[in-house]
């Protein structure tokens, strides 16, 4: 299992002086993007490439509070993705120190061509980087369908 380590700095919590839900958002960020760079996929091969992530949604379950002081692991497994890597779904657990799952976040995405602008499938760099990682026990190929499986879409005013 990937896992990536980080401080609780006090510019990361809100204001009941525990870890903001912006913060756990930019953890995972950084989690999926030190495991790209490592992989030999950074933000150079992404501007090369002119391609993006884009998140589709990120469910958060909040099971303990996390504060400063200690350090917060936080994991990222392979939870899902399409055959040629467009769309993918992530794992995403937090960690006190001692190992306990304080939370967890399900969440999916794809990939943009940063020039069309349109969803498109990876370089098989990316591909083989998002492949080696652990693999939830649930893991499934992705399809179109499963974008679109809590039946969400836009309702102009």
């Amino acid at each position: 299992m990937y896992l990536k380590e980080f401080e609780v700095r006090w510019n990361d919590l809100d204001a009941n002086r525990h870890l903001a839900n912006s913060s756990y958002i930019n953890f995972m960020s950084h989690t999926r993007l030190s495991f790209m760079m490592e992989k030999g996929f950074g933000q150079g091969n992404m501007v090369k490439n002119h391609i993006g992530p884009v998140v589709f949604y990120e469910h958060m379950f909040y099971f303990k509070e996390i504060f400063p002081g200690k350090p917060v692991r936080v994991s990222l497994q392979l939870k899902g993705i399409s055959e040629a890597g467009m769309y993918f779904e992530f794992q995403h657990n937090f960690y006190s120190a001692e190992g306990i799952n304080m939370a967890r976040c399900n969440m999916m995405g794809g990939w943009i061509d940063l020039q069309t602008r349109k969803l498109r499938d990876v370089p098989e760099l990316l591909f083989s980087a998002l492949n080696s990682l652990d693999k939830t026990d649930d893991f499934k190929i992705l399809t179109k369908e499963d974008t679109r499986k809590y039946k969400q879409f836009p309702e102009d005013l």
